[in-house]
């Protein structure tokens, strides 16, 4: 067993796949529409202006489809994983760019240097924060996950809960 195997931390790794798969169903039905989610190891909350009717149906839908296989639904492209990967890996370059400059007039001589450090950064960690969620974050499997509930907790905001 290792720590992502830890139940509460499996149970989490799972919402969020759920959550995510949600978030790609919710995102074909309403394009327009702004969404974000947060998991817990009983359920996640799923941040936007959907119906209930609508998220109930999506959040059935999402785990029909984890439970058939579509691991690949499981990584989102907004998913906070890769916004802090990105940010971790241009703020270290960055930060190694600026060495031990001590002066403001040194340290602005640098920054056409440290910005150029900073996007290479940026793009170098682009594949690693989706392969952190199908790896880390999430666990693509559902095995026994059972949706709860799916009920608005206050306007744009509803909480999804979990069993398993």
């Amino acid at each position: 067993m290792t720590l992502l195997d830890l139940p509460l931390i499996l149970e989490t790794r799972r919402n969020h796949a759920l959550e995510h798969a949600t978030l790609h169903i919710l995102g074909q039905r309403f394009p327009r529409q702004r969404l974000g989610g947060h998991s817990n190891p009983t359920g996640f909350f799923i941040l936007g202006n959907v119906p209930t009717a609508a998220l109930r149906e999506a959040v059935v839908q999402a785990l029909t489809r984890l439970q058939s296989g579509e691991r690949h639904l499981a990584v989102h492209p907004g998913c906070g994983t890769n916004y802090a990967v990105s940010g971790l890996f241009a703020g270290l370059l960055a930060w190694l760019g600026m060495g031990n400059a001590r002066s403001g007039r040194e340290r602005l001589a640098r920054l056409p240097f440290v910005v150029v450090l900073a996007t290479i950064g940026f793009i170098l960690s682009q594949p690693l924060g989706p392969a952190l969620q199908a790896r880390v974050t999430t666990e693509a499997d559902p095995a026994d996950l059972t949706i709860v509930d799916v009920y608005p907790v206050w306007p744009g905001v509803h909480r999804v809960v979990t069993r398993g």
